[in-house]
């Protein structure tokens, strides 16, 4: 494992004035755009759709960029992990499908809580196998990561075939979480105010634990200098398979929280939303957490502004927004330095 960054690889806040440009973008965003509505409640519930948008995306887009960005490893076969915390669901709202009807607060976020238990943790032991098995005889060479990960996904949606089918399965949403806020004209999806909630949560989560605690410095020291690591008695290589294992866990959140967005699973939902996972991670800066998160919430933000304001650009609105900030900065919002 050869991957190794030197200033802000995992949750980076900004080091020098310029960094601080990038954090402006959304906020700024936010605030030009409201001009451009009709209305002050249409441009208040995209806004705060495009935000639940966003967070949702850097669920899914996070666990990739913390893998490249610690291992140095390039994993198409991502979406799988996705597809799979979405089926993983089913395990739990099989048993217990009265929760989710129940007019009950604690039953409904009960039931939440134990899906993404549940696929967290099939999820990531699914990820340790394919760690085991797929990834680690190509450390260090992106062109067999691309080719064994793809093969590895390709299986993996089969297997979904052949477990629960190949036919679209519908859920439904926890009773607490349906319908809408009303403030005024503004109607506010319950589900998206619950989606930021997890997201910023996450977040915090993963800066406090990468730049806070020991587990974090000892990755971050190996990511750098792993012979020193290793020469102090820690084992280098569990912490990274515990980083994949971390990594494909989170996907498999972000399959959770877009199952129940979408209310459908299908076994090719999670590379679905692939190309705006990469797109994020591009424009973020390959292996930055905080460049993830920034990334996430800008091209969420934009897909909805130009969705509504101009439909027939809504499909390009992404690519225009990685083309700008790859002009602007060609190494992403939030560049990682490699050595």
């Amino acid at each position: 494992m050869t991957s190794q960054t030197t200033d802000n690889a995992l949750p980076d806040l900004p080091r020098t004035p310029r960094d601080l440009v990038p954090l402006l973008l959304v906020p700024a965003l936010i605030v030009l755009s409201a001009p451009l509505f009709g209305n002050l409640s249409s441009w208040v519930t995209l806004t705060v759709a495009g935000l639940a948008m966003g967070m949702m995306i850097f669920l899914m887009a996070s666990g990739m960029t913390l893998v490249f960005g610690l291992m140095d490893v390039i994993n198409f076969g991502h979406g799988v992990f996705i597809s799979l915390g979405a089926y993983a669901t089913l395990i739990v709202l099989g048993p217990l499908a009265g929760w989710a009807k129940a007019d009950s607060v604690w039953l409904n976020l009960g039931l939440l809580g134990l899906c993404i238990l549940v696929a967290m943790l099939t999820t990531g032991v699914i990820g340790a196998l394919f760690e085991r098995i797929i990834v680690r005889p190509v450390y260090g060479s992106h062109l067999k990561q691309i080719l064994v990960t793809v093969g590895g996904l390709i299986v993996a949606e089969q297997m979904i075939h052949a477990i629960w089918g190949a036919s679209p399965i519908t859920i439904a949403l926890p009773e607490t979480l349906r319908g809408a806020f009303v403030f005024g004209d503004a109607a506010i999806e319950r589900y998206r105010v619950f989606a930021i909630g997890v997201g910023l949560s996450v977040f915090a989560v993963m800066y406090l634990v990468l730049n806070r605690t020991r587990i974090g410095l000892l990755i971050r020291a190996g990511v750098e200098n792993p012979e020193m690591v290793e020469s102090l008695g820690y084992r280098i290589r569990r912490l990274f398979v515990g980083v994949f294992v971390a990594g494909s866990a989170l996907a498999g959140l972000g399959g959770v929280m877009w199952a129940f967005y979408r209310q459908t699973l299908t076994a090719g939902m999670g590379m679905e939303v692939m190309v705006l996972v990469f797109i994020v991670i591009i424009v973020g800066g390959l292996g930055s957490i905080g460049g993830c998160f920034v990334g996430s919430l800008l091209v969420a933000l934009v897909a909805n502004y130009v969705g509504f304001l101009a439909p027939k650009l809504a499909l390009v609105s992404n690519i225009l927004v990685m083309a700008l900030v790859l002009v602007w900065r060609p190494q992403g919002l939030f560049p990682v330095t490699r050595q």
